[in-house]
C-alpha cells in the first residue's frame, strides 16, 4: 500500500514539473487578434499580457471615439479567449483533461 502511495505522489511530483515546464514555454507564446476587418489587431502573450496594438488609421475617427474603443475591446477578447484555449488544450495534453488534485492550475498562473 506504502509502495502505491509512494508511486501517486511521485507521479503528482513528475506532472508538477512538467507543469512548471509547460509554464514557461507558454509564457513565450503570442497570440493575434483583430477586430473590424484588422482595422485593430492586439498581439497578447501566454502570460495574458497585450504586448501590442495596431490601429490602421481609418479606425481613428475623431467624431467617433465609441467605434475605436469598441473595436479595441473586441480584439483583446478575442486575444484573452485565444489564449485561454491554449493553456486549456496545453494543460489538457499533460493531464489527459483529467483534474488532478495537488497539480497546480496552469491557467491562473499565468
Amino acid at each position: 500500500m506504502m509502495d502505491g502511495l509512494k508511486n501517486i505522489f511521485s507521479h503528482i511530483m513528475k506532472l508538477q514539473d512538467k507543469a512548471k515546464e509547460m509554464q514557461s514555454k507558454l509564457e513565450k507564446k503570442t497570440v493575434e487578434a483583430s477586430a473590424g476587418g484588422d482595422m485593430v489587431t492586439v498581439k497578447m502573450n501566454g502570460k495574458k499580457q497585450i504586448i501590442s496594438f495596431k490601429i490602421n488609421k481609418e479606425a481613428v475617427d475623431p467624431d467617433d471615439v465609441e467605434m475605436l474603443e469598441d473595436l479595441l475591446l473586441a480584439a483583446c477578447n478575442q486575444a484573452y479567449k485565444k489564449v485561454t484555449d491554449l493553456v486549456t488544450e496545453e494543460v489538457g495534453k499533460l493531464t489527459g483533461g483529467v483534474n488532478i488534485p495537488g497539480m497546480p492550475d496552469i491557467s491562473n498562473m499565468l
